[in-house]
């Protein structure tokens, strides 16, 4: 689900998450705005579904802005009256946001939220930020663990609820655009599953497999878990610390693919990469668990914004561009190339290639060649051709 907050020209949102800490009574309070919200979402997400089932036409978000103000003085829902209007209007903004994503194809049709997932709502006025402390409408001051200073003008704050048990509060903020100066070398880099990244100059990147170093201690958890009674204090207590421990993997994760992005924006001009069908890849099911745990989705992204924020240029080639089989040196193309060959010798000119280098090696030819092709199908002599030119040292560097 997206959201989007206008922002003036020569301005860009950045966002800044601390952990909050409220008190016994604040948590209550929160709860029952978390509750409120998730009940708003769900009603009106059955309520469009409904309508359109009977009458063929959904609802626009003036008409149930108008049909919750009319469902709360219903003497049945008072009791939306005692959390933030704010929040609960902002439920309807969510759900229509969702609609958007799913006509524009962006995301599945909106699913009803659930009460133990992650909880969260939004409060884009009425808040204050004051020392250590922030005022939230009807919950009060609630202290906040700043460990680094807000930046920018404060435009909207999410707080939010983890499977943990955790609270967290995010600043959306308006920030002048720092309009860098895009200078330096251009890299291709090729992303896998046994080395997390290879780029074109022959850096490589292995991948931490924290997953796999956690998954004795999940495995023991999961099974407490199952055979624990839903509800009980067993379960809980099994539940959250598997929940934990999937958060500390995601954290672990995280970090690193932050620390790699922002080494690569600041040593480079220019990166490109594959553009990978991730969704139709996790298909394979021997390799599905690998390719979620490797998130070359997320990487990407931290990739894009971290390139607008110091001047990298980052895009990706055409998703059909052979770079694994294709010979960097002469342009032989090895049809009978298979997954497990991680070396494999060019029969054209005898060159022993590292699976990985060599693709990432291509995948700057191509971007350089500025090559799109339609299709997985053979290659031709001008585009091996194109390639070699942009692999030849006068090529020109992206400046």
């Amino acid at each position: 689900m997206t959201y989007e907050t206008k922002r003036l020209p020569g301005t860009i949102n950045k966002a800044y998450k601390y952990q909050l800490r409220p008190n016994k009574e604040q948590q209550g309070l929160l709860a029952k705005a978390f509750g409120c919200a998730r009940f708003v979402y769900n009603y009106f997400l059955n309520l469009s579904i409904d309508t359109y089932q009977k009458t063929k036409k959904g609802q626009s978000y003036e008409d149930q802005a108008k049909l919750l103000v009319a469902l709360k003085k219903n003497p049945e829902y008072e009791w939306l009256k005692e959390v933030p209007s704010q929040t609960l209007q902002q439920s309807l903004i969510n759900l229509r946001a969702a609609y958007t994503n799913f006509f524009k194809k962006r995301a599945k049709f909106p699913r009803l939220k659930k009460k133990h997932n992650k909880q969260s709502i939004r409060f884009p006025q009425g808040f204050k930020v004051e020392g250590d402390f922030v005022y939230l409408p009807k919950i009060g001051w609630v202290r906040v663990n700043f460990h680094r200073p807000v930046e920018g003008k404060i435009k909207s704050l999410t707080v939010s609820k983890t499977k943990t048990g955790e609270y967290f509060i995010s600043f959306v903020c308006e920030v002048e655009d720092p309009k860098p100066e895009y200078c330096g070398g251009e890299i291709g880099i090729d992303v896998g599953l046994k080395t997390f990244a290879v780029t074109s100059d022959g850096e490589f990147f292995d991948k931490p497999h924290y997953l796999k170093k956690a998954e004795t201690s999940l495995a023991y958890w999961q099974r407490r878990m199952s055979r624990r009674q839903r509800g009980s204090s067993g379960y809980e207590k099994a539940r959250v610390k598997v929940a934990k421990l999937h958060k500390k993997v995601a954290n672990q994760r995280s970090d690193y693919q932050h620390k790699l992005s922002r080494y690569l924006v600041e040593h480079n001009g220019a990166i490109y990469l594959e553009d990978l069908n991730v969704k139709g890849m996790v298909k394979n099911h021997k390799l599905a668990k690998s390719i979620s745990d490797a998130a070359w989705g997320q990487f990407t992204r931290f990739l894009a914004y971290k390139g607008e924020w110091y001047g990298c240029w980052v895009e990706k080639i055409d998703r059909f561009a052979p770079s694994s089989k294709l010979c960097s040196i002469c342009g032989f193309k090895n049809d009978e190339l298979t997954l497990n060959d991680r070396e494999w010798v060019c029969p054209e000119c005898g060159t022993t290639h590292d699976r990985d280098y060599n693709a990432a090696v291509n995948i700057l030819a191509f971007a350089r060649a500025g090559t799109a092709l339609d299709n997985a199908g053979g290659v031709g002599v001008s585009l091996a051709n194109s390639v070699q030119s942009a692999l030849k040292p006068e090529a020109p560097i992206f400046r």
